[in-house]
């Protein structure tokens, strides 16, 4: 099975790696995300796939790997019905959290959506990228 490869970005005084890893095998749905492109992102989404679990705001790192539970489905928290979510279950977390500036200074990393569209909270990840970030991590 292809699995595809996905980064995921949280800001951690609202939804943090710990709050994830707590939820376990019954995972959390990743809702309130209001981007289409995001949105878009998570529908092609499938079960098995993984994801780079980001803190945004001041830490700025990978902390974590995610796999996807549960494919889109409605967000409860979007009174429009327009935008919709996955279920994602924590794998393990990055012994050595991988900051924005440690992929910023590699080279190969530098078409990565994290450096081109920085707003966008949820993001493909190339297979190739994804073993390097997870090298630099310790995984």
């Amino acid at each position: 099975m292809a699995r595809s490869y996905w980064l995921m970005k949280s800001e951690p005084g609202t939804w943090s790696w710990d709050d994830q890893v707590a939820k376990g095998d019954e995972g959390e749905g990743w809702d309130g995300v209001r981007n289409y492109q995001a949105s878009n992102n998570m529908k092609a989404m499938k079960v098995g796939d993984r994801a780079f679990f980001y803190h945004s705001v001041n830490e700025k790192r990978v902390v974590g790997i995610v796999e996807v539970i549960e494919e889109y489905h409605p967000d409860p928290t979007d009174a429009s019905g327009r935008f919709g979510m996955v279920t994602v279950k924590a794998v393990e977390a990055v012994p050595d959290p991988v900051t924005l500036a440690d992929i910023k200074a590699e080279p190969d990393l530098a078409d990565l959506p994290l450096i081109r569209q920085s707003r966008l909270s949820v993001m493909p990840i190339p297979e190739p990228a994804w073993k390097k970030i997870c090298k630099m991590g310790g995984l």
